[in-house]
């Protein structure tokens, strides 16, 4: 099996090499111009250094620095199209628990590597294999003492400004806007099923079908967050959808729970300081944690409220998010499996804008093999974008006022809640 699997590799990086190879999920035209990545190596010795060697078509230029709590060295990397085995990074070796790449930022992907305790980043080389031509990057991880790596996080860069996604500047279109949020992305894939399936893919075809069931009646205006797999901060997912004026925020997840595969079952989130339950404040707090698991530090930043004005749209926005799950809820029942508590609050940061109604939908269990069949099914995909338009339908056919004059402000008390 080993020696087969070296052979496909190897056929792989011929084709690559003369500019033929597979795209994968990025781009056919960057694949055949950037740096193509078709394995990934673990090494080490003991008590000696921990060795990631990258087989790429190309040479592409690297920096690194780490990062504490959690322990993480970042490798960033000019855009990189990977074709890696499905279980790469997935291996303990030496001072690496385990490790996740993927697109970071347009023409910049990243690999985040979980450390098994501190370590810093060593030698950083580039070779050529002269067999085939392959291109051998390898960096080095050296154990060090907890002093000697605060002082190398403290004084890692990790990059320069974060980059802001532009909000296309469009014609005055007085239709409803709807922002639809795939959950994770990039370096960041979520929840992994046993079968190896990641929740960033899930959920962003999941996203794709649900905006093209939204446009299709022709009502409403729709982007998404991200249109590709790329990582994007949380916050900026907040505030694409504020800079848009969105009328309405939709993000899409996939919950996992290895220790229960029994539970399965769709829930709905709307924002508070104060979760429903345990279970969903831990929820929370491990979707808070995609910046980090991407390899970037994610400060919460001054408070959005500032004023009794912007208090009071805070909480009329909550009413409008309440009342969508709700409605949401209604037409999902018939057509899909709930939760025990199919809707309930918690703090997640993506539900944190004070003046657009938000949901996060958790679609099922990655942990449940059932659920897992229904998430990857094309007409159970059908049936629920079908009933999440149906609710999106009531939700503005129950405001009293659909859209905005071009170039007036939010007013949030023009606008009349949802009925229960």
């Amino acid at each position: 099996m080993l020696a087969r699997t070296r052979l496909i590799r190897s056929a792989l990086l011929a084709l690559v090499l003369i500019g033929t190879g597979p795209a994968g999920a990025q781009d056919g035209d960057r694949a055949r111009t950037g740096a193509v990545a078709i394995a990934a190596d673990l090494t080490s010795s003991p008590g000696g250094p921990t060795k990631l060697t990258l087989v790429l078509s190309k040479p592409v230029e690297a920096r690194a620095f780490v990062m504490e709590r959690p322990d993480r060295a970042v490798i960033d990397l000019a855009e990189v199209n990977f074709q890696l085995d499905a279980e790469a990074g997935r291996r303990r070796e030496g001072l690496v628990q385990s490790f996740r790449y993927g697109l970071f930022a347009p023409g910049r992907s990243r690999i985040v590597v979980d450390l098994t305790g501190a370590a810093t980043v060593g030698r950083i080389e580039t070779a050529t294999r002269p067999r085939d031509g392959a291109v051998l990057l390898s960096i080095e991880f050296q154990r060090s003492d907890r002093e000697t790596f605060r002082r190398a996080a403290v004084a890692s860069d990790p990059a320069p400004a974060q980059r802001k996604l532009a909000v296309p500047v469009e014609p005055a279109d007085l239709r409803p806007l709807i922002m639809v949020d795939a959950g994770h992305g990039g370096t960041d894939p979520g929840a992994i099923a046993a079968t190896g399936a990641f929740e960033k893919d899930i959920v962003f075809g999941f996203a794709q079908a649900l905006v093209k069931r939204l446009e299709a009646g022709g009502r409403y205006r729709v982007r998404m967050t991200r249109d590709r797999d790329v990582f994007v901060p949380l916050g900026e997912r907040v505030r694409l959808a504020r800079e848009a004026k969105a009328d309405l925020f939709v993000s899409i997840h996939a919950d996992s729970i290895s220790a229960a595969p029994q539970v399965r079952g769709a829930t709905i989130y709307t924002g508070s300081e104060k979760a429903t339950d345990a279970e969903s404040a831990r929820l929370a707090d491990r979707e808070n944690k995609a910046d980090a698991a991407a390899g970037t530090d994610s400060s919460e930043g001054p408070s959005d409220i500032v004023d009794i004005l912007q208090e009071l749209t805070l909480r009329e926005t909550r009413g409008f998010s309440s009342g969508f799950a709700r409605t949401l809820m209604g037409q999902l029942g018939p057509v899909m499996e709930m939760s025990a508590k199919p809707h309930r609050e918690a703090g997640f940061r993506v539900l944190r804008s004070p003046d657009v109604p938000s949901v996060l939908v958790e679609l099922g269990y990655l942990s449940s093999k059932r659920d897992l069949d229904l998430l990857q099914s094309e007409a159970w995909r059908e049936s629920v974008t079908g009933s999440m338009a149906k609710a999106v339908d009531l939700f503005f056919t129950n405001r009293a006022t659909l859209v905005r004059p071009a170039g007036q402000t939010r007013r949030a008390a023009s606008i009349a809640p949802v009925s229960p």
